[in-house]
């Protein structure tokens, strides 16, 4: 049974996937991370912890982020090993630049992990034997082909205690003259 939300419970803001790109992390993480720990997609996330009692307030400065904003091309470009897991790593400068701008916005809320350098990337795999995690980057890594994807907008969540609750998405471009690019 999930908790009820509570304004107090903290907000989360991660990256939307198109739907080929969301379904393949989603399916490595499916079969690669603790099942019972599995609770949520696979994500990248922008924000870790803001201030759930001004979500009002997050959520406008979203919207304004993201409104006039092209979808960002973002770019795989390897894997990590974490020592109890693995992650891909993303790169899109235009992403870091929304991410920077939200981040000032943000700044009284923000915590110390959130305002420490962004290293965008999707776990695949966390919180396992750190030998069956090597043996899992070793694998994913010998297979690796960089990829590129365009991401649609951002998704806000409510933290609760394990899962998450959806509470909004922010598509990219909404009042842009381009609002959509196709992907390479």
């Amino acid at each position: 049974m999930n908790p009820s939300p509570s304004t107090a419970d903290p907000l989360i803001l991660t990256l939307a996937f198109d739907p080929g790109t969301g379904e393949r992390f989603d399916g490595l993480r499916r079969r690669h991370f603790p099942e019972a720990l599995n609770r949520i997609p696979a994500h990248a996330t922008l924000f870790h912890h803001l201030d759930g009692l001004e979500e009002a307030e997050v959520a406008q400065a979203i919207r304004e982020a993201t409104r006039d904003e092209p979808m960002p091309e973002v770019a795989v470009t390897g894997l990590r090993f974490t020592g109890r897991g693995v992650a891909y790593v993303l790169e899109s400068p235009a992403l870091s630049a929304v991410r920077a701008r939200l981040a000032a916005r943000f700044d009284a809320m923000l915590t110390n992990q959130d305002r420490q350098g962004w290293r965008p990337h999707v776990t695949v795999q966390n919180k396992v034997a750190p030998q069956v995690a090597r043996a899992l980057h070793e694998r994913l890594n010998g297979d690796f082909a960089p990829l590129r994807f365009i991401a649609p907008g951002l998704i806000l969540w409510r933290y609760l205690g394990g899962p998450w609750s959806h509470r909004a998405s922010f598509p990219f471009g909404q009042h842009s003259p381009h609002k959509t690019r196709s992907a390479p």
